[in-house]
């Protein structure tokens, strides 16, 4: 079992960067594959981006190609999303969530969630 903590969030205008920190706490971290899901008022919670165990393997939502990166510091137990070039059709919630050893874009298949952080994109 892990613990998720997000970080990071914030307000920034169109064009801008942020980086999204998911802190883990708990045994076998580097076993857990880890997403990152968001959420906007209204909308079903959407995945975002996907990190294997090892970090040798990522996915991207076709939105975030090209702008977001996720990658993973198992030693920190931390996992990070960079997102430039912003949108405000990327202002949501978002959460970052584990499951063990491979990676899924299917919120239902995460089986640990964090309680997610707040990204508003300004025009």
């Amino acid at each position: 079992q892990v613990q998720l903590v997000e970080s990071g969030g914030g307000l920034v205008q169109a064009g801008g960067s942020l980086r999204l920190f998911c802190a883990a706490s708990g045994r076998a971290f580097s076993s857990y594959a880890v997403g990152w899901f968001r959420q906007a008022p209204g909308k079903e919670r959407e995945f975002v981006a996907a990190i294997a165990w090892s970090g040798s393997s990522r996915d991207y939502a076709d939105s975030v190609k090209g702008r977001f990166t996720i990658s993973r510091d198992n030693t920190k137990n931390t996992v990070y999303l960079q997102m430039n070039s912003l949108k405000p059709e990327d202002t949501a919630v978002y959460y970052c969530a584990a499951r063990r050893y491979s990676w899924s874009i299917r919120v239902k298949e995460y089986d640990y969630w964090g309680q997610g952080t707040q990204v508003t994109v300004s025009s």
